[in-house]
């Protein structure tokens, strides 16, 4: 049955990872994320799970290695700095092609930076920041509702896809408070057995999960060949994105997590004032959502990318529409928030330029 909850961010996060079966979690604090770890050191022992304290970030990912390997789905949390940290271990995770779910709750940076929400590590995410050719699967919740529907799902996307999945949040939505529908977990995919997993032989073959091969031709090339058919397939299955008032848009807002959802408002206004805008909001960061901004290519003359950092986020934007369109920037790195005011002021001042001037 269905309830309504108050919870934190991070809470709710943590709340809906022990609903949808997490059963081991690694992680070392920083702020602002620390009420995951918090809460998941009294909560997971109440369902049977194991919950860690690592002594480090790079210990805490290379947990979640041999946890996935024998089978269990698990977690780890962190920010900015933290990730980065973790970053070796991520690349061998997917090397291996295991299961689990990584959070980050984006705090200012570079370097340790502060405490304030940010979105500077938007292409550490998307792209791949450790080495080699893989992927994360990367989800961008802006409401606590998507932090606890979306939470569930990215369980359900790492093991059906064999693949790690990341919750790209920030420390706004992992700090705040609203209330929240709790359904019971039900799966969004049929996950197939875990023939691949570390627990004994039993009268089987062995098994073997590695990430070093040596030989070229035949083994890592082969292997990397096998991981691209693998995404290439996820992007087919994965696009997740909010449109609004976008049918007749003359000018596309589009930004990811808080920003999408106080630019969603900025639209808003906009249009009591009679100003066609309209507003894309990606959900899934990779998979990038490229058709709905294909489609609004056709129609509407200029785009705006609204982010918490010096503009990361609206390199997939262009790349999205093969740069069909002018597109403007607002954003700033180190923890500055932008508001309602600041985006209708900035697409006032777009309409009101020579390009963005009715014919």
């Amino acid at each position: 049955m269905a309830e309504k909850i108050l919870l934190k961010g991070n809470e709710l996060l943590a709340e809906a990872a022990v609903r949808a079966g997490c059963q081991f979690f690694a992680g070392y604090p920083i702020t602002p994320q620390n009420e995951v770890s918090e809460y998941l050191s009294w909560r997971l022992p109440q369902v049977g799970g194991v919950f860690i304290q690592a002594e480090s970030e790079v210990a805490a990912i290379n947990m979640l290695f041999g946890a996935s390997a024998a089978g269990a789905r698990c977690m780890t949390s962190s920010s900015s700095p933290g990730i980065s940290l973790k970053q070796e271990g991520i690349s061998y995770i997917t090397a291996a092609e295991l299961p689990c779910v990584i959070v980050n709750i984006q705090r200012g940076g570079p370097g340790l930076g502060n405490i304030r929400a940010a979105q500077g590590d938007y292409f550490q995410a998307v792209k791949g920041g450790g080495h080699g050719d893989y992927r994360l699967i990367v989800l961008a919740p802006a409401t606590l509702q998507e932090v606890y529907d979306l939470t569930m799902n990215a369980f359900d996307y790492a093991d059906y896809w064999r693949n790690p999945v990341m919750i790209l949040g920030d420390g706004i939505l992992g700090q705040m408070a609203e209330p929240v529908e709790t359904k019971p977990y039900k799966p969004i995919l049929q996950i197939p057995p875990k023939d691949y997993i570390l627990d004994g032989c039993k009268g089987r073959a062995p098994r073997v999960i590695k990430t070093l091969i040596l030989k070229p031709e035949l083994g890592l090339v082969t292997h990397n060949e096998e991981m691209q058919a693998k995404y290439r397939k996820i992007e087919q299955a994965i696009q997740l994105c909010e449109e609004y008032e976008t049918a007749d848009a003359e000018l596309i807002v589009s930004a990811y997590g808080i920003p999408g959802r106080v630019a969603k408002g900025a639209v808003k206004i906009a249009r009591k004032k009679g100003i066609k805008a309209g507003l894309i909001r990606p959900v899934s960061l990779w998979p990038f959502p490229k058709k709905p901004f294909v489609k609004a290519a056709q129609t509407a003359k200029q785009f705006l990318v609204v982010e918490m950092s010096q503009g990361q986020f609206i390199e997939d934007v262009k790349l999205a529409m093969e740069c069909r369109r002018p597109v403007e920037f607002l954003g700033k790195g180190g923890g500055w928030y932008p508001t309602q005011e600041a985006i209708l002021e900035k697409i006032e001042q777009m309409l009101q330029s020579p390009k963005g001037a009715k014919s």
